[in-house]
């Protein structure tokens, strides 16, 4: 029996030394703190003003599809958000594709989703979150016609835009300059290069964002630049190193090769099934990369 648990922890241990070793540095550490810029300088009222039922669909259906990346929100914060809107006026069907395809476009999610088991997969979970999300919204607001016809009446202005800590910071500053250089060095953080080069690249753009920082960001910005990512990294890190604790721990008592008879075909059935699972399911974001890379084998080739 101890043998047993003694490798069940063990099991459970080597899945954490695992994910961490490989995808923590060159993947987490600048997802970070690409998550928590967008947080602090992209405001949320500049996508969501676009929800009225009155805008034009092809604009709120695509914004409300695609601002789970804006707002790097996750399952646990999606659902206040999504209250918020429909308060606020939004349409049914806007609020409903911004609701399914939020925590699945995550920046992190997606981002760790191609690191952990390949870019297709990653492109893949992005691009088919927007369309089943704007699918989904347009069926919901065929249904529930009457609360658009409501939310006419109480629509709210919303009027918003970037952030902004000084009148004369350039526009190529924020946010095309200083989110390139984010991007830039996760990018070439997780590139095949030689790791001397890499290095040397990393720390030349880090240089870049620093004078960016300097001379174009108000102190009081970088602070709640520096405040979000710290409410992302504690809010989602420990549930991260948790969850692949135990994924290892059951992998120990099932294998991969378990599953294997439900899952191991693209059969209506096993997709029908899989979904049935993660829709029961409640998983932090980001836990689900490891449930499928550990507890179903599926890692990238």
């Amino acid at each position: 029996m101890t043998d047993i648990i003694t490798g069940a922890l063990i099991s459970g241990l080597d899945a954490v030394i695992e994910y961490l070793a490989a995808h923590t540095v060159t993947c987490l550490v600048p997802a970070f703190f690409i998550a928590g810029a967008i947080a602090a300088f992209v405001k949320k009222d500049a996508i969501l003003k676009y929800f009225s039922p009155d805008a034009k669909k092809s604009v709120s259906y695509g914004i409300a599809s695609i601002s789970g990346i804006v707002l790097a929100v996750c399952s646990c914060t999606i659902l206040p958000m999504f209250a918020g809107i429909m308060k606020k006026g939004s349409g049914i069907g806007p609020a409903i594709a911004f609701l399914y395809a939020g925590p699945a476009i995550n920046i992190l999610a997606i981002i760790y989703t191609a690191t952990v088991l390949g870019v297709d997969i990653g492109i893949a979970r992005a691009v088919f979150a927007i369309v089943m999300a704007i699918a989904i919204g347009l069926i919901m607001a065929t249904l529930f016609r009457n609360h658009d016809k409501e939310a006419r009446a109480a629509a709210a202005q919303m009027v918003g835009g970037m952030a902004t800590g000084g009148e004369e910071r350039p526009r190529w500053v924020n946010p095309p300059a200083f989110f390139v250089m984010l991007v830039l060095v996760l990018v070439i953080g997780a590139s095949p290069l030689d790791i001397v080069l890499r290095l040397a690249v990393v720390y030349l753009l880090t240089l870049v964002i620093a004078v960016l920082l300097i001379y174009f960001y108000e102190r009081d910005e970088v602070t709640e630049w520096g405040y979000e990512v710290w409410d992302l990294v504690k809010k989602i890190f420990p549930i991260l190193v948790g969850g692949t604790f135990v994924v290892g721990v059951i992998a120990f008592f099932l294998p991969p090769e378990t599953f294997q008879p439900f899952f191991g075909t693209n059969s209506i059935g096993s997709v029908f099934l899989g979904a049935v699972i993660g829709a029961i399911l409640y998983m932090p974001t980001l836990l689900e990369v490891p449930i499928i890379g550990g507890t179903f084998g599926y890692t990238q080739g």
